[in-house]
């Protein structure tokens, strides 16, 4: 899958969600890492509204015990890329996402002021799609051609201790592999 990024940093050909959960990055900011997440809602169930809607802040608290805890949340990531390996674009790269919470990498902290988020639907405890490292690795391709200095790491990384995620199931091999092929 060839895609491309517009100068307004949208991916052409990725569905446009925009979320209310961002802001504009720092003028001296130089995206410069990228970071995957994993996310369900409810938590361990695929496929469902609830991403989205926690994204857009339109979660229904009603709608699930879970969700009682994380409505009052303001997140969001750049990309969402489900188990079927539908991509969905929340942020645009040149704005600030709120997807890292308070983290740090290679010393400098505030990561969504130089990073992209993505997020894969999937649980820590579970094995992601063939097809989302395909799609995974096509948008990291695009994105790194963007921004050549782009390192990778997962949201554990640079939360360690609060985050866990992409998770043990996680293959970064398989990841570099495909990056390299």
């Amino acid at each position: 899958m060839t895609l491309t990024l517009d100068s307004s940093g949208l991916v052409a050909g990725i569905r446009f969600l925009p979320s209310p959960n961002c802001d504009p990055r720092p003028a001296d900011a130089v995206i410069n890492l990228l970071v995957i997440h994993n996310i369900s809602l409810p938590p361990g169930e695929f496929g469902g509204t609830g991403i989205i809607e926690l994204f857009t802040n339109e979660l229904n608290s009603a709608q699930h015990p879970y969700y009682r805890e994380i409505a009052h949340l303001k997140v969001s990531a750049h990309f969402l890329v489900r188990r079927d390996g539908e991509m969905i674009q929340f942020v645009p790269c040149s704005e600030r996402a709120w997807h890292a919470g308070e983290s740090a990498w290679r010393g400098r902290d505030r990561c969504n002021d130089y990073s992209i988020g993505i997020e894969l639907e999937g649980a820590d405890d579970q094995p992601f799609s063939d097809i989302q490292y395909d799609r995974l690795a096509s948008l990291t391709r695009t994105l790194q051609a963007a921004y050549p200095a782009m390192a990778i790491a997962g949201h554990s990384d640079i939360a360690p201790g609060r985050k866990t995620d992409p998770g043990p199931r996680f293959d970064w091999a398989r990841l570099r592999e495909l990056l390299t092929a």
